[in-house]
């Protein structure tokens, strides 16, 4: 064992969920004293294994292991090595004695596991901890119990920083730079890799190993791992990217003259690899992009990327010759790893078409999710049926993707929440659906799990690097769906009118979620039945404002609503609609009239329990100008399917002044999210059997509903949490539900998971409303865009991208509904004629103009089909009241009744009436022809050669030819045609024969003279 080690610092881990979190010291209630050490003046834990004696372990036991960066030895008597497990309870300790030499490790021996590979090097200190090999804490105690430093790894809930280290397992443990630099971040001070025990007796027993020059080439090899890590080599390239700042702590280096045209798949291995420096690297340290250098140091695998990490016994050299720089490899994305693989590292310039797909991560990294094509990614089940078709969607989604990163690994959430975010301040909003250009080069990247496109140099607002633009823009309003009326479902993201702050002063506890300043903004978690929402006045009017705008443009008459505030649970079972109130008070505000109105709860008598219902709920509000409720609202009652989601609302409304028959019933649905619950293993999310019992409950429902209400036309609306095909929405559609957005408005989506698109919001109708619908349309100011806009990232951010627009008003979009009055049809009639109203068998074509009209004007709308003997001859689409249909030739004579039918509408009843055509038969050519051209008078029978045509047929019957009155040959027509034969005339002169065409059921009778000339 050497003193040298290949450790070193990786910054920035990605762990986006402990990222939007509070520090779980804090929730813990635990303070830690340890700081920040970059310095190297105090001791650090150095590395921490937990696998000790398990399956596949290289060594027997657990163990800890310090690091004194000082120059001078630390006493360590009377300090101990604690840990935690994963959840933050303690697990036991351990006592140390003696000293940590300078530049030296100390190794605390803990529990033995039942495999007993390899001993450890002579422990400095005994214990018997019991560490999980994959998760857990270690803190470094001194004599007061003060903590000198702390390590939390995997899932830990202890641990320094905006996240733990990485994730270990029995092969791996989790150590710090050589320098043991410490940050206080643990996700970034430390990096899993192969245990490597040392004790105060360690150091430089063997000299280091010579570096081997090596090619680029061969240090890459062909497969998905270098086949010279571990070794020290020596290669030289050019440097193509370099990353002083931001955190990568490296630079890119590429063979002199590659790239180009190249073919990927033929293309065996990457001309390129990346050089990590380290975090201490000065600035000026770095090699310019465009310099030719010599790199020395050993090779390595981090996370699946092939590294050359020159340390403290390599080097980086400058060549002063000139060399062919490399040329950015046009290629499209490649499909699979392999391919990629080749890439890695390399310039390109990306080929084809690219489109945003995922934004959520732009606000806490710099990185933006990519899809090859021009649409996003779907989400499989919300375009495929669960099983075998989704995995192949999922598949397919995986051969597109690819992130765009900003050249760090910078998180702007903590560390670079003074620093502003990259893509956004320059260019705007960047949108999933955004084309994408590429105007520069980028390098094919892999780390944190991902294939990435990294800029040549970290992307900071004005400096230039950016190597895109997007282009897309916002809709400032939704697009027209025609109809008289409108309905629309927005889930409105935990809008409460009671605040954090209301629920503390009450003497509730919660925690919250900060600012860039550590001012709360939004509610964490609280306790009992706290409020979800804005954590005080200040952020509830500013989420609030953005809802209004958002609902104020939707402008829709009816307006379900999902995830408002259930206000029985504050204000008391009698003021259950307060916060409703609050927000119609809030719209007519804005919109300078009573626009809008609510629809109240029913009675608490007819509602569940209080105490059975969520803290969120759903609602409707209508504007009164344009429809009104009739009769109360209900909710179901009584359904043990719900008792884990929102129970359905239904209301019956009507055009204002509006009759029976123009009533429909609105159901808005809230079901069961896909963040808890039981996964039922169909790729459909948790509680998936929970929500098909939840629709099955609902059409019980609602199928109670329409007998109680005598309204036979519904919708149903709202967050389903099911995706277009999954189970639940299915159950809907196999109960004579249609899903309008699928129907009217394919393609468009209403939610953005994990950087795939689909819809979880849904409006649907039966049979008996479907008619009415005119169009659909998905209002995308939401999902797509990036949470930086939302309300609950105010001040997040050293630049301010709130605004009180329309803009991340909610996580999900509103979907808009147009639909006709839904009045009962009226009667019509309809009057028809045909030109020409005689026509030739299968020759002439009629066409028939039908006029349909009712005792309100000319219909509009609808199909007339021409029907004869039940079967159509033809259809046509109805406009301005008349509608003209073309039809094909008839086969047969006589007169053609004919029936013209109007099928109707949702609006107007079917008509019919009737219409004759006299179809004739035709009037065929007939030709004949005299053989042979000498008739000699005696000798010669003469042949007449007799044919006939007409349009459309061939023409059947019987020929005759007459000479002097008789008859002398009769004969049948064959394809048209047949050969007469007369006598043998006995005199020499001209003979006059009559040819006569007898007629057919689809010919006229016809003939024709001809004279035979008899020679000698």
């Amino acid at each position: 064992m050497t003193s040298t080690s290949s450790r070193r610092v990786r910054g920035g881990a990605r762990a986006v969920a402990l990222a939007l979190v509070a520090s779980p010291l804090a929730l813990l209630g635990l303070t830690p004293s340890a700081s920040a050490n970059p310095a190297g003046t105090a001791l650090v834990i150095s590395e921490v294994y937990g696998g000790g004696g398990n399956s596949g372990a290289p060594y027997t036991n657990d163990f800890v292991e310090l690091y004194n960066p000082t120059a001078s030895p630390v006493g360590v008597t009377g300090m101990s090595v604690q840990y935690r497990a994963a959840n933050g309870n303690v697990g036991g300790s351990t006592s140390l004695t003696g000293t940590v030499p300078a530049h030296g490790h100390y190794l605390v021996q803990e529990a033995a596991g039942t495999a007993t590979p390899k001993v450890l090097p002579t422990p400095d200190a005994t214990g018997t901890l019991l560490m999980s090999a994959t998760a857990g804490s270690v803190q470094l105690l001194a004599a007061d119990a003060s903590v000198v430093d702390l390590v939390g790894y995997g899932a830990a809930t202890v641990f320094e920083g905006s996240a733990p280290a990485p994730g270990l397992s029995n092969s791996t443990s989790g150590s710090r730079s050589a320098t043991g630099t410490d940050t206080d971040q643990n996700a970034a001070d430390l990096t899993a890799g192969a245990p490597d025990p040392q004790n105060t007796g360690s150091g430089s027993t063997e000299p280091p190993a010579e570096p081997t020059p090596a090619t680029i080439e061969e240090i890459q090899g062909t497969g998905s791992t270098s086949p010279l890590a571990g070794k020290p080599v020596t290669t030289s390239g050019v440097v193509t990217a370099a990353y002083p700042t931001g955190g990568l702590a490296g630079f890119y280096l590429q063979t002199p003259g590659t790239g180009g045209d190249v073919d990927p798949a033929s293309h065996t291995g990457s001309d390129a690899v990346f050089v990590f420096l380290g975090s201490g690297t000065p600035a000026a340290s770095y090699p310019a992009v465009g310099d030719h250098v010599e790199v020395t140091g050993t090779v390595s695998e981090f996370n699946g990327l092939t590294e050359v990490s020159p340390g403290s016994t390599g080097s980086v050299k400058p060549l002063g010759d000139t060399v062919a720089q490399p040329t950015p490899a046009r290629i499209g994305w490649p499909s699979t790893d392999t391919e990629r693989e080749t890439f890695e590292g390399m310039l390109v310039a990306p080929q084809g078409d690219y489109t945003v797909t995922d934004t959520f991560t732009i606000n806490n990294f710099g990185e933006v999710g990519l899809a090859r094509g021009r649409s996003p990614l779907p989400q499989p089940t919300d375009v495929a049926a669960p099983g075998s078709a989704a995995q192949a969607v999922a598949a397919d989604n995986a051969t597109k993707a690819v992130t765009l990163d900003d050249g760090s690994s910078t998180n702007y959430l903590t560390s670079g929440k003074n620093d502003a975010l990259p893509y956004l301040t320059d260019q705007g909003p960047v949108r999933v659906g955004q084309s994408v250009s590429f105007s520069q080069p980028v390098v094919v990247d892999y780390r944190f799990d991902r294939w990435r496109f990294q800029p040549r140099s970290q992307v900071q607002p004005g400096n230039g690097a950016s190597p895109v633009t997007f282009t897309g823009a916002r809709p400032a309003a939704p697009a027209a769906v025609g109809g008289d009326l409108k309905i629309a479902s927005f889930n409105v993201l935990n809008s409460f009118k009671e605040t954090g702050s209301d629920w503390v002063a009450d003497g509730g506890t919660c925690s919250s979620f900060n600012d860039r300043a550590g001012t709360p903004v939004t509610v964490n978690s609280c306790n009992g039945d706290g409020p979800r929402g804005a954590w005080d006045t200040e952020n509830r009017l500013r989420q609030q404002a953005k809802v209004v705008r958002a609902i104020n443009t939707l402008d829709a008459d009816v307006l379900s609503l999902e995830e408002i505030e259930n206000s029985a649970k504050y204000a008391g079972a009698d003021r259950r609609d307060d916060a409703l109130a609050d927000l119609v008070q809030a719209l007519n505000a804005d919109a300078g009239t009573d626009r809008w109105a609510f629809v109240p709860s029913p009675p608490a008598a007819d509602r569940p329990a209080v105490a059975d219902e969520d803290v969120i709920r759903t609602a409707f509000i209508y504007q009164p100008a344009a429809v009104e409720p009739v009769g109360p609202s209900h909710i179901l009652v009584g359904s043990a399917a719900f008792a884990n989601a929102r129970e359905p609302l239904g209301q019956v409304f009507q055009p204002v002044g509006g009759k029976p028959d123009q009533r429909f019933l609105a159901v808005v649905n809230h079901f069961k999210s896909k963040g808890s619950g039981v996964d039922d293993g169909t790729g459909q999310g948790n509680a998936n059997p929970d929500r098909v019992r939840q629709a099955r409950d609902l059409v019980a429902f609602v199928r109670d509903l329409k007998a109680g209400t005598g309204t036979e036309k519904v919708f149903l609306t709202g967050d389903f949490n099911s995706y277009t095909r999954e189970d639940p929405m299915q159950y809907l559609y196999d109960a004579g539900y249609t899903d309008i957005g699928e129907a009217k408005a394919p393609g468009e989506y209403t939610y953005l998971f994990d950087g795939v698109v689909g819809s979880l919001d849904h409006v649907l109708a039966n049979d008996a409303m479907l008619g009415n619908v005119t169009g659909a349309h998905v209002w995308n100011i939401n999902s797509v865009e990036s949470v930086a806009y939302e309300y609950s990232r105010y001040n997040y951010n050293k630049t301010l991208f709130y605004a009180p627009d329309q803009f991340r008003s909610s996580d999900h979009d509103p979907l808009l509904v147009g639909f006709d009055d839904p009045a009962a049809p009226v009667a019509t009639s309809v009057s028809a004629s045909a030109a020409p109203d005689r026509v030739v068998v299968r020759d002439t074509e009629a066409t028939v103009t039908a006029r349909v009209g009712s005792e309100d004007g000319p219909v509009d709308s609808g199909t007339v089909q021409v029907l004869r003997d039940g079967t159509v001859l033809g259809s046509g689409e109805v406009s301005g009241g008349e509608a003209t249909v073309r039809l094909p030739a008839f086969d047969s004579t006589g007169a053609q009744h004919l029936t013209v039918a109007y099928a109707g509408t949702s609006a107007a009843q079917p008509s019919s009436t009737s219409v004759t055509v006299t179809v004739v038969k035709a009037m065929p050519s007939l030709d004949v022809a005299v053989q042979p051209a000498t008739i000699h008078k005696g000798k010669t029978a003469p042949r007449l050669v007799v044919s006939l045509t007409a349009p459309g047929q061939t023409v059947t019957g019987f020929v005759a030819a007459q000479s002097d009155g008789e008859t002398a040959d009769l004969r049948e027509l064959g394809d048209g045609r047949a050969t007469l034969t007369l006598p043998t005339y006995k005199k020499r002169g001209d003979y006059l024969v009559t040819v006569r065409y007898l007629g057919s059921d689809l010919a006229e009778a016809v003939s024709r003279d001809v004279v035979v000339h008899v020679e000698n």
